[in-house]
């Protein structure tokens, strides 16, 4: 018989937890603050297609440090998003540096951070590539909480499966075989 453990992660699981993403060189890029986590549903946009598969199996109360390359995190940098803006264009009160990141907000109403890579007299170099892209990243996350997804619980309900220890679906020991 398999011992029954707690719920895993998987598709529309809702998830609460604490992490920290950086840079190799220990630069944190995002993290959550301890007294108030992350709380998403699997599957909904809210994380990274390569970071949100990196969660999948872990149970509550799992800590997980991974490092990712950049094709499963952010990709990689691509030229056709850095772009020349007049120097106008930005608030003459505000004082522009080179590395600072800006929110803009596109014509459809969308807010993108973009990086100021270059300053002249005339035009700002602005890069809209994310600012993690081309870069290995280290994703540490501790689960703190997991309820499972309505398919997962439309299963349990229907006696189809029990998730057991792996995460694995195994017949419901009341099945007949």
């Amino acid at each position: 018989m398999t011992e029954i453990s707690a719920i895993t992660i998987c598709p529309g699981s809702e998830v609460t937890m604490n992490f920290t993403l950086s840079l190799p060189d220990g630069t944190v890029a995002d993290c959550t603050d301890e007294n108030e986590p992350m709380t998403f549903t699997m599957g909904d946009g809210t994380l990274i297609e390569g970071l949100e598969m990196m969660l999948y199996g872990l149970k509550e109360g799992a800590k997980q440090c991974l490092s990712i390359d950049p094709v499963d995190a952010f990709g990689f940098p691509d030229e056709e998003s850095i772009h020349m803006m007049p120097r106008e264009e930005f608030d003459s009160s505000f004082k522009l540096e080179e590395g600072v990141i800006i929110e803009f907000t596109t014509p459809s109403g969308e807010a993108v951070p973009g990086t100021i890579k270059e300053i002249t007299e005339t035009e700002v170099k602005v890069d809209f590539n994310h600012p993690c892209a081309g870069f290995v990243v280290t994703f540490d996350v501790e689960i703190l909480k997991i309820k499972p997804g309505q398919a997962q619980l439309d299963a349990i309900k229907n006696g189809d499966f029990i998730q057991a220890d792996i995460g694995e679906d195994v017949p419901n020991k009341n099945e007949q075989h």
